[in-house]
């Protein structure tokens, strides 16, 4: 069983010390959050500098504290390289070698002996994630089959190594052919997907629901803030600090839309009018569908982190749920 709310970790070592990554971690069990999600590649933006870091930071304050038994440890293998050679050579695909030499690096950054859920960062085949709205099939190469992934997962399992395993960044398509080789080979079964999901970006209500139901498999929201687009910063002033102004515009392309700025516009101006500060407005959103599992959030302050948590307090009314609606009518899924 997991928390609603689930510490997203990715500013760990690039906007956050080791020092303010550990006070994170001591608030979020302080206020009541069991669920910490990290990756082998982070932080973000990845370097070769500081890559494996948050890990790090995760792993001396597992050491220091000695409440690993209070936490359920979330991490991702990344799939294969989009420009990141620094991980296994650029080399770093699902197959058997990768991820074990993968998950025994994490255990140990961890400072753990196993992790609770063990997730597939995006998937070895071409896909339409990452901003890219279709599938296009001139874009196919060669890649792991699932099945030759999930048989070294199911491996893991019976090691001991990881308790749980998920997906991320994934299809209608990918889910259902887990579950297929899953049952038929008797394996372990996937029980969670990290998707992208906002007010901007609702692509996973468009058959991965139904899916998702049906096979009894979690989302793991994350980005429900759009990289800061709907806590109204940027509204306000164009040149706020955060990923958007300190990163590289090519980093993050969908959230530099003039559609996405124009709707974030729009759904800032609606949390304010009804009396709720944007981040509110987007958090609750998340918080209240009945399809998510648990929201991913990120914070670079204790300020940041104690508003997302607060956030669950807010209930938003028939009326609110109908003006996001209206705004989904006729600006749907800009961020996606």
């Amino acid at each position: 069983m997991v928390s609603e709310v689930c510490l997203g970790t990715m500013t760990f070592g690039e906007q956050n010390t080791e020092a303010e990554a550990h006070q994170q971690l001591d608030f979020s069990l302080a206020h009541g959050i069991n669920f910490i999600d990290t990756a082998e590649m982070y932080p973000v933006m990845p370097r070769a500098e500081t890559v494996h870091r948050t890990e790090q930071y995760i792993g001396s304050w597992i050491k220091q504290s000695g409440q690993r038994d209070k936490i359920i440890l979330a991490t991702k293998v990344a799939g294969p390289s989009r420009g990141m050679p620094w991980i296994r050579n650029g080399e770093n695909d699902l197959d058997a070698t990768n991820i074990r030499t993968a998950i025994d690096a994490s255990l140990k950054r961890l400072n753990t002996d196993y992790i609770d859920l063990y997730q597939l960062h995006w998937p070895s085949r071409n896909a339409p994630i990452f901003g890219q709205k279709e599938f296009d099939p001139n874009l196919e190469r060669e890649s792991v089959a699932i099945e030759t992934t999930l048989d070294v997962l199911d491996s893991l399992i019976k090691e001991g190594k990881i308790r749980h395993i998920g997906v991320s960044n994934e299809t209608p398509w990918g889910v259902s052919e887990f579950i297929k080789h899953a049952e038929r080979k008797q394996q372990a079964r996937i029980i969670s997907i990290q998707n992208p999901y906002h007010l901007m970006n609702r692509s996973y209500e468009q058959g991965l629901t139904e899916t998702c139901y049906r096979e009894q498999v979690g989302l793991l929201a994350y980005s429900p803030l759009a990289f800061g687009r709907l806590t109204g910063k940027y509204v306000d002033d164009v040149q706020a600090k955060g990923r958007l102004t300190q990163f590289p515009a090519t980093w993050s392309p969908r959230y530099m839309r003039q559609e996405v700025i124009a709707t974030s516009e729009r759904y800032t101006k609606l949390a304010r009018d009804f009396g709720y500060t944007p981040t509110q407005l987007a958090l609750a959103w998340c918080y209240s569908r009945w399809f998510v599992a648990s929201t991913i959030i990120g914070a670079t302050n204790l300020q940041q982190l104690e508003e997302n948590i607060r956030a669950t307090e807010v209930k938003l009314s028939d009326e609110v749920i109908a003006a996001i609606q209206a705004i989904h009518a006729t600006s749907a899924n800009p961020a996606q």
